[in-house]
């Protein structure tokens, strides 16, 4: 990467950064639905066709201040873990440790988009952004394997993580529109759905340590 485009990529993430805390503060101080896509750009100091080159609405933008970064320290997590310790172990705690570990501030953002449908809907659709760098996560882990495993494998436990998400934040009527308390403890609703895919983790570790031999 050359000078020139590694400033610009540095630019570019202080402004994707700009317009995530601006999302979420203002969304504190007066209610997501109070908040305009203007209003966002404004604050961040950038006009509203650039917000539009980073997120497609506020609720993805105030999503991503809770979520920022999370798919990457997924990854790295899975990746830091030494090879000793079983694929589906590695997923399975990097996954649950980055979903339910928050700071006051990530508590108070959390109770914001439990109140709002709009916000619960993009929360849960952000587990999707996992996939990818999980995708790398686990090929390095398995080393030479059928390059479509790793995405397989990367793409299920998305969606597990998304069904996990929806069962907490589900309301407790078809009617509900306002506050939404989670039901259960997360960390268990994440435990039970990944577990069906051990096994497939496990199968693909085998067959990558057979290679190997």
């Amino acid at each position: 990467m050359t000078q020139r485009s590694g400033l610009r990529e540095q630019k570019k993430q202080a402004t994707r950064e700009a317009l995530r805390a601006a999302a979420l503060r203002l969304a504190l101080e007066r209610g997501p639905g109070n908040v305009r896509v203007d209003d966002i750009a404004e604050a961040a100091g950038v006009s509203p066709r650039t917000y539009n080159n980073y997120f497609s609405s506020r609720e993805q933008a105030i999503v991503a201040a809770v979520t920022s970064e999370r798919e990457t320290r997924v990854a790295a997590a899975v990746a830091a873990r030494p090879a000793t310790v079983r694929l589906a172990d590695a997923v399975i705690d990097a996954i649950v440790d980055q979903y339910t570990t928050q700071g006051e501030s990530g508590r108070d953002a959390l109770l914001l988009i439990a109140t709002s449908p709009a916000l619960r809907d993009a929360f849960v659709h952000a587990a999707t952004t996992i996939e990818h760098p999980l995708t790398a996560a686990i090929a390095e882990r398995l080393g030479d394997v059928d390059p479509h495993t790793a995405h397989v494998l990367a793409a299920c436990v998305a969606a597990a993580v998304r069904v996990s998400l929806e069962r907490w934040l589900q309301p407790t009527s078809p009617a509900a529109t306002g506050l939404v308390v989670p039901s259960g403890a997360l960390p268990d609703l994440l435990r039970a759905s990944l577990a069906p895919l051990a096994p497939a983790l496990d199968a693909a570790e085998k067959r990558s340590d057979c290679r190997r031999r």
